[in-house]
């Protein structure tokens, strides 16, 4: 049986799931980023008219950490910055670059943008993350890291689909062990992450562990209904909320991890994406 039949998907998901099954569960870890790299092409689409695009690097010790500026060419001279992290994103990645080398080089550009983001025509003063995956564990581990390290100021967070523990134990990871993100995948991707430090701690890795979510930028946090990480994102909700932070919590119902991929796949996966930079749109633009 097929994903669309098994968990009951919603039909704008079909394009998506024939994306994933294209990519090879089993193999080296260039090669399986080459697929993704693919999987990625078969949803892209071209940018909108009048959108200015550019390369380059931002300089860090050790490092200069590739980043891509998005700019309408209509923009105001000043405009927020939306830094979106995404799941493996040109943060350096495991296993080559474990645990906290990718979060670091987020941070780093974050900071980066903070001090300069002038000079590329933002507003440094209006900073909001979007992660997904993989990078909303950056994301959501950039926040705690600006609130401990008094800065940048961040204005708001979105934690899409987020992987926020190590530990494999909540009730969705056997309820949708085989969905088209499988527990088991996530279990080697952690393994990946951190090595023999497994089971951490450290907030920075794992956020949902972390003691204190007080003082945090108010959250989206959006998760597909059919994914093993779901139950990440909606107990980090809770735990956000119960500490103080604002919070908006959405479940993409039928829909699966990469949701945000399908948005040009039908208006209920148009309409998911929509969300939240409706959200980000009421903290950046206030």
């Amino acid at each position: 049986m097929d994903a669309m039949s098994q968990f009951n998907l919603h039909p704008d998901m079909a394009e998506l799931v024939a994306a994933k099954q294209a990519v090879p569960t089993e193999a080296a870890s260039n090669a399986q980023r080459n697929s993704w790299d693919s999987y990625d092409a078969a949803l892209r689409r071209p940018y909108p008219d009048g959108m200015v695009v550019r390369d380059m690097k931002l300089p860090r010790v050790g490092w200069d950490i590739p980043v891509r500026i998005y700019r309408p060419k209509a923009a105001r001279k000043a405009s927020p910055i939306a830094v979106y992290i995404h799941g493996g994103a040109d943060y350096r990645l495991a296993p080559e670059h474990a645990f906290p080398t990718g979060v670091e080089d987020c941070y780093a550009a974050i900071s980066y943008l903070a001090q300069h983001g002038g000079e590329l025509g933002g507003d440094p003063a209006r900073i909001g993350l979007w992660g997904d995956s993989a990078g909303g564990n950056m994301a959501a581990s950039c926040c705690l890291m600006a609130r401990d390290r008094k800065g940048p100021k961040i204005a708001a967070q979105v934690l899409i689909y987020p992987c926020l523990t190590d530990e494999l134990t909540l009730p969705a990871y056997e309820t949708y062990r085989d969905s088209p993100v499988t527990t088991a995948g996530m279990d080697k991707a952690w393994d990946l992450y951190l090595g023999k430090r497994r089971p951490i701690d450290d907030p920075y890795a794992v956020p949902l562990k972390a003691k204190n979510l007080s003082h945090l930028p108010p959250a989206h946090i959006h998760v597909a209904e059919v994914d093993c990480l779901a139950d990440d994102g909606r107990l980090y909700a809770q735990r956000l909320k119960k500490a103080g932070t604002p919070v908006v919590f959405r479940v993409a119902e039928r829909m699966i991890h990469g949701f945000t991929r399908a948005r040009f796949s039908g208006p209920a996966a148009a309409a998911e994406f929509q969300a939240p930079c409706d959200f980000l749109k009421t903290y950046l633009f206030a």
